[in-house]
């Protein structure tokens, strides 16, 4: 998905963890605002993040954290604002740093 740019993703790190490392054109929305985010207008989430507003249909929506315990509670997040086919890489930047050798 990311080697065709065909992935909305979410790194719902800390600012300062997402400024010392992340996955290629992630945004970066933390955990703790995460909920209040996917409710913004469009206009505002663009504003806010320089990134397009997922839709509740989208199935290319994948959250990550670090080692993938904040990625699971993004999810949940998710999923109860409506973003059914959501998901989240469980693996987290920690093991996708690992395998791309950083």
């Amino acid at each position: 998905m990311l080697s065709h740019h065909s992935v909305q993703l979410f790194d719902v790190r800390n600012p300062d963890e997402y400024q010392a490392g992340h996955i290629r054109d992630a945004v970066n929305i933390p955990l703790g605002v995460l909920d209040e985010s996917l409710k913004l207008s469009p206009v505002l989430f663009q504003q806010r993040f320089g990134a397009g507003i997922p839709g509740k249909d989208d199935d290319n929506i994948v959250f990550y954290c670090r080692s993938g315990n904040r990625s699971s509670k993004a999810l949940f997040i998710a999923h109860q604002l409506g973003f059914s086919r959501a998901r989240h890489y469980k693996g987290g930047y920690s093991e996708w740093a690992q395998q791309d050798g950083k």
